[in-house]
């Protein structure tokens, strides 16, 4: 008898470890999860064009996507536009250089200067060179100076209208940007609205 005791304790102490780590798994295993319970909403296509949405009659989280889906598709049918696509590419940085360049070079050339500054240079150095006995040698120093006169005042106004050329055709490309840019901000507008008006008719209220 004390033997078979003897075997019985062995027994329990091979054992209890066994059941501990049994009973403990049990623990560790979550409970499962209660039927009929709907997720959040982890995407949406109002999250995809930056409103909320709110149920007023508390629809299912199912039912609120199954609606947003629906308001999604009707109002690209009925706007015509893609949210998803990107804004529309404006002109690359080589092409506006290129095009200021074109302009500036196309700029409207002072010409004449030159001669006219001679011809004013030649005037003022006869004046000078009759009081000096020597009208001729006057008019013709004269004359050097003026050419050269009129030539540094005939290639800065060129230059300040070539900087002017491209100056405008740069405002005009940076007003073609916004542009761009305002069309595509305001047909994303026009969807949002769009689609917050079928979601009213579902009854949500759409922010």
């Amino acid at each position: 008898m004390q033997i078979l005791n003897n075997y019985r304790r062995i027994a329990v102490l091979l054992l209890a470890p066994c059941c501990a780590a049994a009973a403990g798994a049990q623990q560790a295993t979550p409970p499962p999860a209660q039927a009929g319970a709907s997720p959040g909403l982890a995407w949406s296509p109002s999250k995809d064009i930056g409103v909320f949405v709110f149920g007023k009659n508390g629809q299912t989280a199912d039912q609120q996507l199954k609606d947003e889906t629906d308001c999604y598709g009707a109002a690209r049918q009925q706007s015509g536009i893609d949210p998803k696509a990107s804004a529309p590419a404006g002109k690359t940085a080589e092409q506006k250089a290129a095009e200021q360049k074109a302009a500036a070079e196309n700029a409207q050339k002072v010409k004449g200067a030159r001669v006219a500054g001679a011809a004013r240079g030649a005037a003022g150095g006869a004046a000078v060179g009759a009081i000096a006995g020597d009208a001729g040698k006057g008019a013709g120093a004269g004359a050097v100076v003026g050419t050269m006169r009129g030539g540094a005042a005939q290639r800065q106004a060129n230059a300040a209208a070539q900087k002017q050329a491209a100056a405008g055709v740069a405002a005009q490309q940076k007003a073609e940007d916004e542009s761009i840019k305002l069309a595509h901000a305001e047909g994303l507008d026009t969807f949002q609205r769009a689609f917050a008006a079928c979601m009213d008719a579902r009854n949500y209220s759409v922010k």
